[in-house]
């Protein structure tokens, strides 16, 4: 790594951290020119660890030397500026010191991310990145195998998500389904039992599900509002259900993934 003060904001080695803003990033999508941001040394030290290139590092002064041991066998520059400067930047304050412009790694074939698993999540359409990320944590915490996600599912590489994952979405295997709900037929055919978190008179409840649950499931979440689509519904083997009290019918799709995959957690 070699350390560069920042003099010159219209310095084109820092488009990658220009106007960082969520608004501005739903905008253009971090996506574009195959990167995405790590903020903070927890979640840099995280995608550092799991095989992921940096680019290049923007970096308040005094935490030049937290990243130093993380960065000092890459050949990257780490832009070192004050905090009003790295705040016309980027367009918010960088409570955390550190973001890092990381290269995409290439996403897994589902075939993969599935073949060792006995645990799954599979995320229908979530769009709300706070929700993705905090799925991801309960998966890694809680012991679940591997996340896959549907086309029109919010970006876990996203700014937000991956930090309010706490850098998990970093550790966890995931792909992208190229279809949905065909992608369905992977998981049967790989022997999952797809387990649908939704509403309906049929439904099982998560403690007698949990009780007797198949070796391998995939546990299907819906979207924000809306739940499930009918299609994913139609796909699934069991439709469970979270007993609920007080005339309350459902949880936040993130809250909801961390009870289920607690009640179906190896033992």
């Amino acid at each position: 790594m070699h350390v560069e003060r920042i003099s010159d904001l219209d310095d084109p080695r820092l488009r990658d951290y220009r106007d960082l803003t969520d608004v501005v990033l739903r905008r253009l999508q971090e996506p574009a020119g195959g990167l995405y941001i790590a903020e903070s040394t927890k979640v840099l030290a995280r995608a550092l660890a799991a095989g992921h290139r940096p680019r290049s590092a923007l970096v308040l002064e005094q935490w030049v030397d937290d990243v130093a041991p993380l960065l000092h066998e890459y050949d990257v520059p780490v832009f070192v500026g004050e905090p009003g400067i790295l705040e016309s930047l980027i367009g918010f304050t960088l409570h955390r010191g550190v973001l890092a412009a990381m290269h995409r790694p290439e996403l897994p074939d589902p075939a993969e991310v599935l073949r060792e698993a006995r645990r799954v999540v599979v995320i229908e359409d979530v769009v709300d990145h706070t929700n993705v990320g905090a799925i991801f944590r309960s998966v890694a915490g809680l012991g679940a195998d591997a996340v896959l996600i549907t086309p029109r599912c919010a970006d876990p590489l996203y700014r937000r998500s991956v930090r309010v994952s706490m850098g998990t979405v970093l550790q966890v295997p995931w792909t992208r389904l190229a279809d949905w709900p065909v992608g369905a037929q992977q998981l049967h055919d790989a022997g999952f039992h797809i387990a649908a978190l939704a509403l309906a008179e049929d439904a099982v409840s998560l403690d007698d599900f949990a009780a007797a649950a198949p070796d391998r499931v995939a546990l299907l979440l819906g979207t924000e509002g809306d739940g499930l689509s009918r299609d994913a519904i139609a796909a699934a083997d069991t439709i469970v259900t979270i007993p609920m009290s007080h005339g309350v019918d459902s949880l936040n799709v993130a809250s909801a993934s961390a009870v289920a995959l607690y009640a179906l957690r190896a033992r």
